[in-house]
């Protein structure tokens, strides 16, 4: 089985579990976790000098149903620059249905349909867990540095633990280095356990923002990167 297919199998084994309704984005720790990770996200956009987007051509890899793409328009992000694509054909023909004004693509994060430097910002958001070989990752990782400009970042959020879901294979700082070599790094750990966020939220908001502060308990990674000029 190939790569692309053990990554098919994974994403339909979750789907039941997703449709349960504790994972519904309107739930209180699920929105708890999607506030927070805004906060960082915006933070780390904005400390880094690429607040407003405006003119920045951005890639969303492995963008799923385009939910992030349409974020950031509302941080000045321009339809005609932001670009999805996800290996997914149901993930895309959902994003075209929600969001028709932008462009999404069916394709392999290992060999992405575009020219070299051609976008300011990637992001890649829970997308390296889910390749379950170090050669599919480094691959994907070289196809991204590939697309970007000169200047350029990568967005990343993703898990460094993840003990109940054994279709992610987690990654820490350290594989992110050695993903992307000589890269100037910004990172922080964020998002409150999800498992205890979602136990707690509706009962105290309060509870989880004090758990929150722990930085033990938080799950991903949210990194900007940016790559050495090639």
């Amino acid at each position: 089985m190939s790569e692309a297919d053990d990554v098919r199998r994974a994403f339909a084994r979750q789907q039941v579990r997703w449709r349960d309704v504790r994972f519904r984005s309107w739930m209180p720790g699920n929105l708890f976790v999607q506030q927070e990770g805004e906060r960082a996200l915006i933070d780390l956009l904005r400390r880094n000098g690429f607040l407003p987007l405006g003119e920045r051509k951005v890639l969303d890899v492995g963008c799923g149903p385009g939910k992030l793409l349409l974020r950031l328009l509302l941080l000045g992000g321009q339809a005609e620059n932001l670009v999805g694509i996800d290996l997914l054909e149901h993930e895309i023909d959902q994003a075209r249905k929600l969001a028709p004004h932008l462009e999404f693509r069916v394709g392999d994060a290992t060999e992405l349909p575009f020219d070299d430097a051609t976008f300011d910002l990637a992001l890649a958001f829970t997308t390296f867990t889910s390749m379950r070989s170090d050669e599919a990752r480094r691959s994907a990782a070289d196809e991204i540095r590939r697309v970007l400009r000169p200047g350029g970042a990568l967005l990343w959020y993703d898990f460094w633990t993840n003990p109940r879901n054994r279709d992610v294979k987690p990654l820490g700082m350290k594989d992110i280095r050695r993903l992307f070599p000589g890269s100037q790094i910004d990172a922080r750990r964020v998002t409150l356990a999800p498992p205890i966020a979602r136990r707690l939220a509706g009962t105290s908001w309060l509870a989880c923002a004090l758990l929150d502060a722990l930085p033990f308990l938080r799950t991903h990674w949210l990194a900007l990167i940016r790559p050495p000029a090639r």
